[in-house]
């Protein structure tokens, strides 16, 4: 049985069933059912088999005409069953909450819902797409839109046309040929197509007029989404630093098991990590250690009895160690115990080196169902599809969340963490994609960054791709740079497939500006800091909240140490940056009144970009080197620099602005809106509304605030 679909689930992973029917004429309000034929539609292929195909009997009949098109005559249907007897198997074959897609669907339900009714058969309407409607989304100016000539315009071949099943697999394969040129207009997912169906409003008018039923309708919330409604928070609220064993225990791997049991019961811990004879175990790395627990001197004493003791560690413990970020999220290490079925990980830093420990029993009373496993599913994720799949997830995730009380801090942590590990992800599949085009291994180390507002831990829904690749050595246009050029075109691609766009300011590893060595790198950031005219410093500013994701994470920070050292001191370039950004856009008019443009205030114009882009520029001229906007205000807040309270004030709008452009977010997500950044001022609550005026006066004093800690100590 096929899972329900929710708004989010991008067209390309979407699990559907194509229907089609035939019948004995042309009007749904008197036509009866000769033929029910259905595909099924997984993993973005059309499936061979099972299909369904039912002849219908129908109890007058069928006319010349009707039969002359699909071949269906009275004698071959002599012996079918009626539709009342036939019907059961359709709809278990369709079966519930399953996306039904057909060409002119509306009138293939009229007829079915007709046919139910004559019968006394419950009929309830199931959540559709009609490739007609979504072919002329896809490409307005086509003369017509028949299955015949969508066919030849999309190179599909027919075979049993007019026949129940030849025209449902047609239809199918209509279905997969249209979804990337959805995805070229902006449609992703299946609300956003459920919406930009609803825009054709004079086809519609047309298919009511003939007694169609509505071809497209979203329904209330899917079952599925209800599942997030309800979950413990704590995983998303705390760090695995914040609860992992510092440091870590650990034995060396040729010390006796009568070592580490001692040392396990005189300290009540379940386990010890294992280190190399003579290593120095404040260096290591997951891929270096071990790890023996209680169970694995248990089996050794049940297998070996008493001398097993005088064994060394090395002969029963587990190798690698498994391990998680130290600054992930909680839900991560619930989500990756469960995957590997282990009950213990290591917890890294940044480089790394394994500098904690986290076990199950730390973990018991921190569940958040299936909510947990978004992490994993996207680490784990072989292909374009499983990796689509899983993002999808996120929306639902993040609106449990607001549910509960989360703050959008931490909640744009939780998807910037996730953002990361697409990216990484995403550049796995990439370089399979390379060995698979006889392109080889990577010719050196390198690291990918993701940059901007992923890199600050402030993601919200509204996002695209912002991304870097470093490599150790090589020439520009030199051999190392041209495979990472092809690894970043693939890398920007995928994450394109997936539902993360294109940036539109070419931010993408694929662009020669945002690759290359070491050497190259350095060079730029001496060029920056070296630049006399804002304009030549466009997006630069985002370079300084760049994270690692993938391989070499010591490439990327030290080029954004060297960055931030050799902008120290350097107010001209600081406040290039600063105005690089342009003036500050009011959100306020001369009377106090919300400077809205349909009903509608841009909050990231108005409201996060200023502070965003003033507290980097400000943490760049005074070397404070945090990565998120609060984290900096505060640093220099604890410096001195600036006022505490005019800081504060800062971080309290910012927490306000992502408030309510996440919840406007998930409002327009869930009626098939794309996220953006702007907020409907007439859904605000009178509480929230003062709440945005009080932030919106704070950012109109940032430019002489900004000015001001520019140029001060």
């Amino acid at each position: 049985m096929m899972a329900a679909a929710d708004n989010a689930t991008p067209l390309m992973v979407l699990e559907a069933i194509a229907i089609d029917t035939e019948t004995t004429g042309l009007d749904p309000r008197k036509a009866w059912a000769v033929e029910l034929a259905a595909v099924r539609i997984s993993a973005g292929k059309v499936v061979p088999d099972p299909v369904f195909r039912r002849l219908v009997r129908p109890p007058e009949p069928i006319p010349r005409a009707a039969a002359a098109i699909h071949g269906i005559d009275d004698t071959m249907v002599s012996a079918a069953p009626p539709f009342v007897a036939a019907w059961p198997d359709f709809a278990a074959f369709i079966g519930r909450g399953a996306v039904v897609i057909g060409h002119a669907i509306g009138f293939d339900l009229a007829v079915l819902r007709r046919e139910c009714e004559r019968a006394g058969l419950p009929w309830t309407r199931p959540r559709t797409l009609d490739t007609l409607l979504l072919a002329e989304v896809a490409q307005p100016d086509l003369a017509e839109y028949s299955l015949d000539s969508l066919a030849s315009w999309l190179g599909i071949t027919i075979e049993g046309r007019h026949s129940g099943l030849g025209d449902a697999r047609a239809c199918a394969q209509l279905f997969l040929a249209l979804v990337p040129r959805l995805r070229q207009r902006g449609i992703r997912t299946l609300a956003e197509a459920e919406q930009a169906c609803r825009t054709l409003t004079e086809v519609l008018d047309q298919h009511h007029r003939a007694g169609w039923v509505e071809p497209v309708s979203a329904p209330l919330r899917s079952d599925r989404e209800a599942v997030f409604a309800r979950i413990d928070s704590y995983p998303y609220r705390h760090t695995v630093g914040e609860i992992m064993q510092a440091p870590p225990r650990m034995t060396a791997a040729d010390a006796p098991l009568r070592e580490a049991l001692g040392t396990m019961v005189g300290e009540r811990i379940s386990s010890l990590f294992v280190h190399p004879p003579g290593a120095d175990p404040r260096t290591l790395r997951p891929a270096d250690l071990g790890i023996v627990t209680e169970r694995d001197i248990l089996r050794a004493l049940a297998n070996r009895g008493p001398d097993a003791l005088a064994r060394p560690v090395a002969e029963v413990m587990a190798t690698p160690l498994a391990a998680v970020p130290a600054d992930a999220f909680v839900y991560r290490a619930i989500g990756r115990m469960g995957r590997l079925g282990v009950r213990h990980l290591g917890a890294v830093d940044e480089a790394g080196v394994v500098i904690g420990a986290v076990s199950a029993r730390d973990l018991l009373r921190l569940r958040a169902g299936e909510a947990v496993t978004l992490g994993d599913a996207i680490d784990q994720a072989e292909d374009v599809e499983g990796l689509a799949a899983a993002w999808a997830t996120l929306p639902r995730v993040a609106a449990a969340l607001m549910a509960e009380k989360v703050s959008a801090r931490n909640i744009a942590a939780v998807i910037s963490r996730e953002l990361g590990a697409l990216t990484r992800q995403a550049a796995v599949i990439a370089e399979a994609r390379m060995r698979e085009a006889g392109q080889g291994e990577p010719p050196c180390a390198y690291a990918v960054a993701v940059l901007g507002s992923a890199g600050r831990g402030e993601s919200l829904l509204a996002m695209d791709q912002d991304n870097a690749l470093f490599f150790a050595t090589g020439a520009p246009d030199g051999p190392e740079d041209r495979w990472f050029a092809a690894l970043g075109t693939h890398l920007a691609s995928i994450l394109n497939e997936v539902g993360l766009p294109f940036c539109k300011g070419g931010v993408m590893g694929k662009t020669p500006e945002w690759r290359g060595s070491v050497a190259t790198w350095r060079e730029r950031i001496a060029a920056w800091v070296r630049r006399s005219r804002p304009q030549d410093l466009l997006s630069v500013d985002i370079f300084f909240d760049l994270r690692p994701v993938h391989g070499d994470a010591a490439i990327a920070n030290d080029l954004r140490t060297a960055a931030f050292d050799a902008a120290k001191g350097e107010i001209a370039f600081a406040k290039l940056l600063a105005e690089s950004a342009g003036a500050v856009e009011l959100g306020l008019g001369f009377f106090g009144g919300f400077r809205t443009q349909g009903g509608r205030l841009d909050l990231k114009r108005t409201g996060t970009f200023p502070i965003v882009t003033a507290a980097r520029a400000l943490a760049i001229r005074h070397h404070v080197v945090e990565r998120s906007t609060p984290e900096r205000l505060a640093a220099m807040g604890s410096r001195g620099v600036g006022g505490q309270h005019d800081l504060q004030g800062l971080v309290d709008a910012y927490g306000t602005f992502l408030d309510l452009v996440l919840g406007q977010q998930l409002v327009d997500l869930e009626h098939g809106v794309p996220a953006g950044n702007s907020v409907v001022i007439k859904r605000l609550a009178a509480r929230d509304r003062e709440r945005l005026r009080l932030g919106l006066e704070q950012v109109a004093q940032i430019d002489w605030l900004t000015r001001d800690l520019l140029i001060g100590r």
